[in-house]
């Protein structure tokens, strides 16, 4: 079950939403073992505003529309510190997994966010995403370490996570490029 939650952890790395591709994006991720753990890599750019980049990775309940995701949901704001509640479904072969977990993120605007799990079913799930202007896009950066609380072998979950996580970033490539924020995110 530990495993499953690593594993529909990577599925939610953030907040990207499943959609049908219809521009190419450029999508790199690397996932790399260290002693149990998953050091994971992934970046994009698209050309957007700076604004519309912080507000899609800074849309936690948004990411309700990633499919395993159940609810997500704010459940505290202090300052520059957002902490979100996630319960997440996974179906694996043929079973059908529950998760939860608490994670605590810092907001600076514009620029990055970073996050750490504080409760849930990992042994530790944290990291950072970064913005930078480059050019007429914007490149989102993202890079975290998964630990795991599971029994199974690391290279079968290594090879889960290097299957099934670059189309997931790819699915939250292409609903940013097509983000469009609320009114009242509008830049200052």
């Amino acid at each position: 079950m530990k495993l499953l939650l690593a594993l529909a952890l990577t599925f939610f790395i953030s907040h990207g939403f499943a959609q049908e591709n219809s521009i190419p994006i450029d999508v790199q991720v690397n996932v790399t073992p260290i002693d149990g753990r998953f050091h994971i890599q992934a970046s994009y750019s698209l050309p957007t505003s700076i604004c519309s980049a912080y507000a899609f990775i800074t849309d936690y309940e948004g990411s309700k529309n990633i499919p395993g995701i159940v609810e997500a949901k704010v459940i505290s704001r202090a300052g520059n510190k957002v902490r979100v509640y996630r319960v997440i479904e996974e179906q694996i072969l043929f079973f059908s997994i529950e998760m939860k977990s608490t994670v605590e993120y810092t907001e600076l605007p514009n620029k990055s966010l970073t996050f750490e799990q504080i409760s849930g079913d990992t042994k530790s799930y944290k990291g950072t995403w970064k913005l930078t202007e480059e050019k007429d896009k914007i490149v989102f950066k993202y890079d975290s370490l998964l630990e795991p609380n599971s029994i199974v072998p690391t290279a079968i979950v290594e090879y889960f996570i290097k299957n099934n996580i670059r189309g997931r970033f790819e699915s939250m490539a292409q609903r940013a490029s097509q983000y469009k924020p609320p009114e009242t995110l509008a830049c200052k």
